[in-house]
Formats: C-alpha cells, sequence, structure tokens
C-alpha cells in the first residue's frame, strides 16, 4: 500500500479539492479506496495523504505463428480486473527499453550432471547480451537441496559471468524453494521509484524433492514480487515428463514463458527468445473498478479483439490490506 505526502502552501480560503493530486509510481501496483486528510496550522499549511490505486501490467501479443506483434493501440484489448472493467486505464504503451531486474536461478543437483557445462556456457552468453551496464541488474543463484547466491545485483557482466561458472553441481533439488527466495529476499524488496521489468530466468528439469514450500507458495510469492517467470528445461528425453509440466505451470502463473530443448545446440536460442522477449511488451496501467483492500486474489484477463493474436500476461494480483 503506497502513501504520497504533499507539503502545499495555500490561503485559508483555497478549497481542499484545488490543491493539486499526487505524483504516482506508475509502476508498483499498489491498492486502496482513495482518502485525503488535511492538518492546518497557523502557517496554512496543508498536508495531503493519499493512497494509490493503480495496477500495471506487463504483456504480450503475439500473432498464430508466434511472433511480437508491435504495433497495438489500446483499443485492439479487452481489459478485466476481477471479471470487471478496469474504472480508467490510465497507460498503455509499448514497452522496449525497460530497466532489468533479474535473477538468473540455475539447477545444479545431480540430475542436470550431463548438461551443466554447456548450460552454464549459454547462460554467460545470454547475459553478455542481456544486461546493459548502468540500467540493468540481475543476480546469480545456484540452487540443489539449498540454495546460494554466489553473485548478487549487479551490472557488471564479468561478476555474473564468474558466478555463473563457479557453480557446482551434485545434490537434490529445492526448485520451489528457491523461486521463494529469489522473490521474497531480492525481487520483492526492490523500492525503485522507476519503471522496470522483473524476471526470474530458471534453468532446471523442473522436478522437486527437497523444498520447504510447495509450488503454490512459490507461485504466490512470485505474482506478490510482480516478477515473469521464464523457464528453461534441462530434460533432453524428449518426452514431456511431470518436471517439464511444472515449468509450463510455473510460467503461465506468471505470464512467462516455457521452453523446452531437446538438443543442447537449443538452449542457446531459448536464451535468445527470453531476451527478445524482454524487450518486446505492452504495458497498461488502470484503477480497477469496486476496488476493496481486502488481500484477497484477483485475476486478470486481457484479451486481445484481432484475429489470430494471442496475449500472455501475469494472471493476477493480490491485493494489499489495511
Amino acid at each position: 500500500m503506497k502513501y504520497i505526502g504533499l507539503i502545499i502552501c495555500v490561503a485559508m480560503a483555497v478549497p481542499l479539492a484545488n490543491a493539486p493530486a499526487a505524483a504516482q509510481n506508475a509502476y508498483v501496483a499498489s491498492s486502496a479506496p482513495a482518502i485525503a486528510s488535511a492538518v492546518v496550522d497557523t502557517n496554512s499549511v496543508i498536508t495531503i495523504r493519499k493512497r494509490v490505486n493503480e495496477v500495471n501490467v506487463l504483456f504480450i501479443a503475439m500473432d498464430k505463428h508466434g511472433k511480437f506483434v508491435r504495433d497495438l493501440s489500446q483499443n485492439d484489448f479487452s481489459f478485466l480486473d476481477d471479471h470487471k472493467p478496469p474504472q480508467q486505464i490510465v497507460n498503455f504503451s509499448q514497452q522496449t527499453d525497460l530497466p532489468l531486474q533479474m535473477g538468473l536461478l540455475i539447477d545444479t543437483s545431480g540430475s542436470v550432471r550431463g548438461r551443466f557445462q554447456f548450460e552454464q556456457d549459454a547462460a554467460v552468453g545470454f547475459l553478455q547480451h542481456t544486461i546493459r551496464p548502468h540500467y540493468d541488474h540481475a543476480f546469480v543463484m545456484g540452487f540443489s537441496a539449498r540454495n546460494k547466491v554466489v553473485q548478487d545485483f549487479t551490472d557488471n557482466v564479468s561478476l555474473l559471468a564468474a558466478g555463473v561458472q563457479n557453480l557446482q553441481d551434485g545434490g537434490g533439488t529445492a526448485l520451489y524453494q528457491a523461486i521463494y527466495a529469489a522473490c521474497k529476499e531480492r525481487l520483492l524488496k526492490d523500492d525503485s521509484d522507476r519503471p522496470m521489468r522483473r524476471a526470474l530466468v530458471i534453468v532446471s528439469d523442473g522436478e522437486d524433492n527437497q523444498s520447504e514450500v510447495s509450488r503454490q507458495q512459490a507461485i504466490e510469492m512470485a505474482q506478490r514480487a510482480q516478477v515473469l517467470i521464464y523457464a528453461i528445461s534441462t530434460d533432453d528425453s524428449g518426452l514431456i515428463l511431470r518436471g517439464d509440466k511444472v515449468l509450463q505451470q510455473l510460467a503461465d502463473a506468471t505470464g512467462g514463458r516455457a521452453f523446452f530443448p531437446y538438443k543442447m545446440k537449443d538452449i542457446k536460442n531459448s536464451f535468445s527468445a527470453i531476451e527478445d522477449e524482454l524487450r518486446s511488451q505492452y504495458v497498461v496501467s488502470y484503477h480497477p473498478a469496486d476496488f476493496d483492500p481486502d488481500g484477497r486474489y484477483r485475476a486478470i484477463e486481457i484479451t486481445a479483439l484481432k484475429k489470430d493474436l494471442q496475449v500472455r500476461a501475469r494472471k493476477g494480483y493480490f491485493a494489499p490490506q489495511q
């Protein structure tokens, strides 16, 4: 819940309604009924406090061939929040150059041993192409039975690459625990007031046998942190296994995407597709209708009105509580 305070000097005869509105943080989804209060002292200084109701959603539009469509307008989409049209659309735009806050989570358990070195090399190449100095920031976490951050947030690609190469494989798998920790301890805490894109890129077989949190708890924490999950499967069997379905569910629930590169050379293509997608998104900001700050989950539905267009976005968000 976001509070904005303004100090405005006015004459006593000026009504409160004429005071200028508080500037809003356009990319933090803070929702609660709008309220205002004023305290007037002998110097005629009024302090206005207002809760800001604004939901912000990044989404992708693709044609039937899976190619990005980048020339659409607000009128090409239908938006529903909690199954109702928004009270007001505040902003709609294409976002190709937002700063990136990203976590790279690499499965180091024994089950990925055969492809581990190749995956490390592909991950380093991805970071080198994606992270822009003085603009984007990323961290690297390895996980097996436990997770370990080998490089915290930085824009230094050399440090990130060294973190990836220093990872050692072996052990069980606590995938959900790693997602939960990455979102809660790093991406949820970010309090930057500038627009940015938050994402987790996970390289794993999707199997979990060690986590102390459930899959649903991991998804919920990612949704609270407004994080897109991109998953690259390390399974090269050519079959759709249980872990592949898990990775797909994680991506679908957060508006990301799952990749299943059965050949090692295709892993680099998966990383390239993620890089392209992170620069090819739309953003819509709106005030939801009939909003109640009760902490419950509110569904988001974005539908393309043009034929043969598909939209991928996060499924919803949790309202704050008073």
